[in-house]
Parts: C-alpha cells; sequence; structure tokens
C-alpha cells in the first residue's frame, strides 16, 4: 500500500525540477498518484477495508487541491504533468 524508498526516490527524480526536489506539487502529486493507484490494486482484493478507504479519499482531495493550485499558478505545467501521468482529458 505504501510505496518504497527506490520507488519514491524514482518519481522524486523523474519529476522533481533539481536534485532534492521534494516539495515541488509536480512531486507531490506524482506521489500521491503512485500510492492512489497502489491503493486501488488493495481494493481489488480487499474491498471491505473502510479504513484505508479514507485514506485513499484523503490522498485523493490532497492530489486535487495540489492540481488546482498548480492550474492557478502555472497553467502549462499543469497541463504537461496530467499529460505525463495520464490523469484526465
Amino acid at each position: 500500500m505504501t510505496i518504497s524508498a527506490k520507488e519514491k526516490a524514482d518519481v522524486i527524480k523523474e519529476y522533481g525540477q533539481g536534485s532534492g526536489d521534494t516539495g515541488s506539487p509536480e512531486v507531490q502529486v506524482a506521489i500521491l498518484t503512485t500510492r492512489i493507484r497502489n491503493l486501488t490494486d488493495h481494493f481489488k482484493a480487499n474491498h471491505k477495508d473502510n479504513h484505508s478507504r479514507r485514506g485513499l479519499l484523503t490522498m485523493v482531495n490532497k492530489r486535487r487541491s495540489l492540481l488546482a493550485y498548480l492550474k492557478r499558478k502555472d497553467v502549462n505545467r499543469y497541463n504537461e504533468l496530467i499529460q505525463k501521468l495520464g490523469l484526465r482529458k
């Protein structure tokens, strides 16, 4: 359900704007997306796990607010990110 340190480092390296960039919205959204995808796989086998479902909804809302922030600040970076991650549109 969580991602390993190596997976997280790979995501940071791919979406970060510099070395050690963990705070930019792109990196945060990419990490949340990875965790959300892992949890959706978890729910295919454990459909009654409502405690984890609440955490999933929290992560989805956090990702949505980060994407809204990024869209307000820089539309080009937003469009590039959702295209790379394969999110909407």
